[in-house]
């Protein structure tokens, strides 16, 4: 192996023939390999713009505001965050979470928002709010308006739905903003401590991707708000370790079995200031998931029992104050959430998701809570609803009809009783869908599996416009070098011991002769999957790198993920830690059937719940997997959250034996292979105490594992120069145990 220390390239001799490959260094270098691509798509309600968010050549964790207009064809920057604020960034405690649950990294301009109208634009900076004319802007004028100067730190900064105020959260009490007198009002005042108004608590923004507590009504006269009193859930003390420090951290975290927030749903009217409390019963102990308008005056919102085996949609009128049952969902496992309720205003009626023929699918509603029809219908499932032109009477929706590793945009009649769905995308693979408000236009990301993501805009036909980001790879572009030992990953399917198909993809060493180690990268858990023909970022480069490096790379996607329907979920229920591990396995014999695959050297490699697979393979399957790589796993199901873990497990008190069963501690004694464990010392989600519960438990029984964990790092373990680090930890790793 040469290693090329001027660019970072590592070049191999495989199978000798020599190509320019993929270094570890290399994938944290910027430009990125997979191209510079606009984040945070929209488009103005009027469809003259597309606005995106875009890192600084020189730092792609520094975000500027972009717009491309339709009419010249150009794209322009409109705000550099350094001419509007420059410095520390210095992020509140509350909004550090909240960026964390959001999965939002970096700094500068990471989001914004249109007025209704299309006139202005509005962005948090620095924990302030920053406001701008589109006429001013036209004119050249790139000096935003500070609407918010204080030495609080902002959140959750909206426009109201006419555009006439800003709305935010201070000092956990909500506010409203006229932008025009610039007269500040207070909806709430008595926030503070354990109470939070407006704000969504740690479950609803980790769990239920719920990340507001407030609604605007359409008309601006009323807005709906949560009052959540945090006293009744655990206090939990927690360290987050840091380089040069010890950060203790008090925080309430409702571990599986304990107390959740008690939470009440306010409407309150902007003019007087009168609150009305919405009556939701009696039962506390349940989940507020969704709130949305039906109407100026109706207000519609969700409740799950705790058990989260029914889901009910509710209208309460805040003229009469009388409520409607409309929606009832009940299951025997579980109820996956989703965002798909949308009110249609020309026909009083509602189309809403369900997965009560056990694939998602769309169904339309009366306002009244009368089922008319069901709108898509077969064995597969809809990702999301993502237009309703209602003038044509076409309903738009992604989905994986097609296949369930891809992902496209489709079309319905709403009033078409054959359910004829047309496929609008025209290239295979995987499409993420931004429509305009009046379904005329779209953005499309798209990518495949050796495709970097492309970003164009579309007439709703399909038709291409432009692009926005067509990142080819051309000569020019960052993987042209590498295309030589590109590997094309081979997708297929094997059958589990039920006979249910399961989908993997496979990387291969170039000219393979001889047998090869493998790497079996596995995620495992619910509501995600691992086997798509999508671009795969860095893990997917990473791949690559082992795959030139002379091992081969394999994915599959047990019983228990997502997008195969509620039966292939289902099995995981009561039991994590058991049919996901015998699948994996199953994918190991195929594996082994394999003329160019050493069953020597398999090893196993995941993060999160991919961590907790590691263990479990490593701990239940050691026959099978002979070297593996957990990060930031869970340990044991009763250290994680009630919202995600009793979905899938049920409550702690009730299946006591389910918990222990699904926990790594009793099988850990029959480790067999090398293992290394890594953990962020700072992570508030898959707590550290995860893997140091672990470490002591492997110590006690004296058996020798391999640990790097990382200082300051959370969850996500962000950074390139960490990035680098850890992911040549990783290969190291594996080179050392299978002799590479």
């Amino acid at each position: 192996m040469k290693i090329n220390l001027l660019f970072g390239l590592v070049l191999l001799a495989v199978q000798s023939v020599s190509a320019e490959t993929i270094s570890i260094e290399r994938i944290f270098q910027s430009p990125s390999l997979d191209g510079s691509a606009p984040k945070k798509l929209k488009l103005s309600p009027d469809g003259k713009y597309v606005t995106y968010i875009k890192g600084k050549d020189s730092d792609f964790e520094r975000y500027d505001l972009w717009a491309y207009e339709l009419a010249s064809g150009e794209n322009r920057l409109l705000f550099n965050a350094d001419d509007l604020h420059t410095g520390n960034e210095a992020l509140s405690d509350e909004e550090k979470a909240r960026r964390e649950r959001m999965r939002v990294f970096g700094s500068g301009i990471i989001d914004y928002h249109w007025s209704s109208d299309a006139t202005a634009l509005l962005f948090p900076l620095a924990g302030d709010a920053y406001y701008a004319k589109l006429s001013d802007i036209q004119a050249g004028d790139k000096k935003a308006k500070r609407l918010l100067n204080t030495s609080a730190f902002e959140t959750d900064l909206r426009f109201s739905p006419k555009g006439n105020y800003i709305s935010f959260i201070r000092n956990q009490n909500l506010y409203a903003l006229n932008i025009l007198t610039g007269k500040e009002k207070a909806i709430t005042s008595e926030g503070g401590g354990n109470i939070k108004f407006g704000m969504a608590e740690f479950i609803a923004q980790e769990e239920m991707s719920r990340m507001t507590g407030y609604w605007w009504s359409p008309d601006e006269r009323q807005i709906a708000f949560t009052k959540v009193d945090e006293s009744p859930v655990e206090e939990i003390t927690r360290s987050e370790i840091y380089a040069d420090s010890i950060k203790v951290i008090t925080q309430r975290y409702p571990s599986t079995g304990t107390s959740n927030v008690k939470i009440e749903l306010g409407v309150a009217n902007i003019e007087s200031g009168n609150t009305q409390w919405v009556d939701m019963g009696e039962e506390e102990d349940r989940y507020l998931t969704r709130a949305k308008w039906m109407n100026d005056k109706v207000l519609s919102y969700q409740w799950q029992s705790r058990d989260q085996k029914t889901l009910m949609l509710q209208s309460f009128d805040t003229s009469t104050k009388q409520q409607k049952t409309l929606v009832t969902e009940k299951d025997q496992t579980w109820l996956n959430l989703h965002k798909d309720l949308r009110f249609l205003k020309a026909s009083e009626q509602f189309v809403w998701a369900s997965e009560r023929d056990g694939f998602k699918h769309l169904y339309l509603y009366s306002n009244s809570g009368k089922l008319i029809r069901q709108l898509t219908q077969g064995k597969w499932v809809v990702n999301e609803l993502v237009a309703i032109d209602e003038g044509r009477g076409l309903l738009y929706f992604t989905g994986r009809k097609d296949s369930p590793t891809e992902k496209y945009l489709y079309s319905v009649q709403i009033n078409d009783e054959q359910n004829n769905i047309k496929r609008i995308s025209k290239r295979d693979g995987y499409h993420s869908i931004t429509a305009s408000k009046d379904s005329t236009i779209y953005v499309d990301k798209y990518s495949t599996i050796n495709s970097p993501p492309q970003v164009s805009l579309h007439k709703m036909n399909g038709d291409h416009i432009t692009w926005l980001s067509e990142n080819k790879v051309d000569k020019k572009h960052p993987l042209a070098a590498y295309q030589e030992s590109w590997v094309e990953p081979e997708f297929g399917t094997i059958k589990a011991e039920d006979g249910t198909d399961l989908y993997y993809r496979i990387y291969k060493p170039k000219r393979l002769k001889g047998k090869y180690p493998v790497v079996v990268y596995t995620y495992g858990g619910p509501i995600a999957q691992v086997v798509t023909n999508r671009w795969a970022g860095n893990r997917g480069l990473l791949f690559q790198h082992l795959a030139n490096k002379g091992y081969v790379v394999f994915s599959l996607d047990n019983r228990g993920s997502n997008y195969r329907g509620k039966a292939f979920e289902n099995p995981i229920y009561q039991a994590m830690g058991d049919v996901e591990v015998r699948d994996q396995v199953t994918g190991v014999k195929f594996l082994r059937t394999l003329d160019f695959v050493d069953a020597e050297r398999i090893g196993v490699y995941g993060h999160s719940y991919g961590g907790y697979m590691a263990l479990m393979t490593m701990f239940k399957a050691g026959d099978y997997f002979k070297a593996g790589v957990s990060g930031a796993p869970v340990t044991d199901w009763l250290l994680y959250d009630t919202h995600y873990t009793e979905r899938y497990m049920g409550h702690p008190n009730q299946v006591p034996d389910a918990y222990e069963a699904s926990s790594v501690f009793p099988y850990a004694k029959d480790l067999k292979g090398p293992l290394l464990i890594y953990h962020g010392m700072a992570d508030d989600n898959v707590l550290f105490k995860h893997s140091t519960k672990l470490y002591k438990h492997l110590q006690d029984e004296a058996i020798q594992f391999e640990v790097m964990d990382y200082p300051g790092k959370k969850h996500s373990i962000r950074g390139k120069k960490t990035g680098t680090h850890l992911y040549s930890t990783i290969v190291s790793f594996f080179d050392r145990h299978f002799d590479m």
